[in-house]
């Protein structure tokens, strides 16, 4: 059992104590057009352009503050998102040479300080994560950004409003890397002293949202920037409020006392007390997957592909989604159901005890002789639903089959850094998994990132150290796919040879629950880990 399972209900009153003395409980008509979100994350996600707290922090100090040179699509409910053009108004590849892609700069925009987006800027905050002498070079940035953009060999400004970037070979996934890239003000570093905690509490981004405050582990806010250039996105409301709440029932308790207006992944167990009392319930389709990513160093049991079907056969899935109220779509593969890039995949992760028992006895293991490991996980964090009883299930499961797991619990700060480190790190204590939410709405983070041979620590984030030539081949199929059809039919194959070898252990897709308040009007969800606050305003 995971002790961080038993009820929390002082930790929850000393956080709502806590909120009531920083001032966040105010009264209902200082209220009017203001938005409070209760956030997973234990603190204020890093302000200064490449958030940490994963998804999460990109979703809410990333992409409101800041901009890319290529955006998402935020805008529909019903359809899943696209890039679109943000601080760049087009690129394009060069039909001679498909590593050289050109950049045209959207005219007139400005920083929040009031400084002109160039193409000096765009240059300037390439160096701060790529170019380790440059004087801007910020580690913790780059910590978060340099393994977002790993295809990026070279750039240089052309002119004011042009940007040329080349790649180290060719490769089709460039756009969707450069979304992931921010940028920030270098006027403001700059005035700041050239110190990028000082610019952590001032930040300067060309977002539709400019930050007024920022106290750690209390609270951000942030007002609309009325000089943000796409005027269809000014924000609505006066000011938006950020407050890490990681432990589910506070942010509940939160909500219940109106200290909040809206939390992030509310626990399935208050859902349905939640609508009775007249607050909403929002979900939509998500591009994510809650899995185990499997260590494949010498010496793991993961590397016997007869354990990693097992253990997916063990898992209750169903069993799993009635514990967490519907709110999860059970998993078919490393896709969801329905998936463009689902393909036709011959092995299914069905809950199939028996056959479970009857792989891991052919491995060599059984009620005698259990295989005995240990798999890092979190108790809150972005993405991570509600990991604690969800793990605890597996667990369960798990034991069944004749696997017996230990958890070592982690922050979840502290566990994206441990899975940034590789299974081989001291950081990862030989554990053999890593619990953790992935972001699989685009070719690259949804699938290279994870397993190509040399995107290991410190060039990416193939935690486990997986390295397979045929997946390699795969994945230049895709890079050298510049036509959409044809990379998806790269990417099909590359989801069979996922589900089919059992590579992760696939578990569930989230369905992105949020709780908010009736006064909450004109959100739109989108089929994205980010979303627009722009549109959303306050009822009295």
């Amino acid at each position: 059992m995971i002790d961080a399972l038993k009820p929390r209900t002082a930790p929850a009153r000393s956080l709502l104590a806590a909120l009531l003395l920083s001032g966040l409980m105010t009264p209902a008509a200082l209220a009017q057009g203001v938005l409070k979100i209760g956030m997973t994350a234990s603190d204020i996600p890093l302000t200064t352009g490449q958030a940490d707290n994963g998804g999460e922090g990109m979703r809410f100090t990333g992409f409101t503050v800041y901009d890319g040179l290529i955006n998402w699509d935020l805008s529909s409910a019903t359809k899943p998102s696209g890039l679109v053009p943000g601080l760049a108004e087009s690129w394009a590849v060069d039909p001679a040479d498909h590593t050289k892609w050109t950049f045209k700069l959207r005219p007139g925009v400005t920083f929040h300080d009031g400084s002109p987006f160039t193409a000096d800027a765009v240059v300037w905050n390439l160096d701060k994560l790529l170019k380790s002498d440059a004087p801007q070079f910020d580690p913790r940035q780059a910590a978060q950004g340099r393994s977002r953009i790993p295809a990026v060999a070279s750039y240089r400004v052309v002119d004011p409003l042009t940007v040329e970037i080349v790649t180290k070979a060719p490769d089709a996934t460039l756009p969707y890397q450069i979304a992931w890239f921010m940028i920030s003000s270098p006027a403001q570093w700059e005035k700041l002293g050239r110190s990028w905690d000082a610019f952590a509490k001032t930040p300067s981004g060309t977002g539709p949202w400019q930050m007024t405050l920022f106290a750690p582990r209390e609270r951000a806010e942030m007002v609309p920037f009325k000089g943000y250039w796409d005027k269809a996105r000014v924000p609505k409301l006066d000011k938006l409020v950020l407050v890490p709440l990681p432990e589910a029932n506070a942010r509940v308790a939160a909500l219940r006392s109106g200290q909040v207006d809206w939390i992030e992944a509310p626990p399935p167990d208050a859902v349905a007390s939640l609508k009775a009392a007249g607050f909403g319930i929002v979900t939509n389709a998500y591009p994510h997957n809650w899995t185990w990513h499997l260590s494949r160093v010498e010496g793991s049991p993961w590397n016997d592909i007869r354990v990693r079907k097992a253990a997916n056969l063990a898992i209750d899935r169903e069993g799993m989604k009635e514990m967490l109220n519907g709110l999860m779509i059970p998993a078919q593969g490393f896709m969801p159901p329905g998936s463009a890039w689902f393909g036709k995949p011959t092995f299914k992760p069905t809950y199939d005890p028996e056959a479970a028992k009857k792989l891991m006895a052919e491995a060599g293991y059984g009620p005698n002789k259990p295989l005995v490991t240990k798999v890092l996980i979190a108790p809150s964090g972005s993405g991570q639903m509600q990991p604690l009883p969800m793990n605890e299930l597996i667990q369960q499961n798990l034991a069944d089959i004749g696997i017996k797991v230990e958890f070592e619990v982690a922050e979840w700060n502290t566990l994206t850094n441990i899975w940034r480190s590789g299974a081989k790190s001291d950081m990862s204590k030989k554990a053999t998994a890593i619990n953790y939410s992935y972001f699989i709405q685009d070719p690259f983070t949804g699938f290279i990132r994870h397993l190509q041979c040399n995107l290991t620590t410190p060039a990416g984030t193939n935690w486990g150290y997986y390295c397979d030539p045929e997946m390699d081949k795969l994945f230049d199929g895709v890079r050298n796919a510049f036509d959409p059809a044809e990379q998806a039919k790269v990417l099909q194959k590359i989801h069979e040879k996922y589900v089919d070898e059992a590579l992760f252990l696939m578990v569930a897709h989230d369905t992105n629950p949020r709780a908010m308040s009736p006064k909450v009007k004109g959100f739109v969800q989108a089929q994205n880990w980010f979303q627009d606050f722009s549109p959303i305003t306050m009822a009295k």
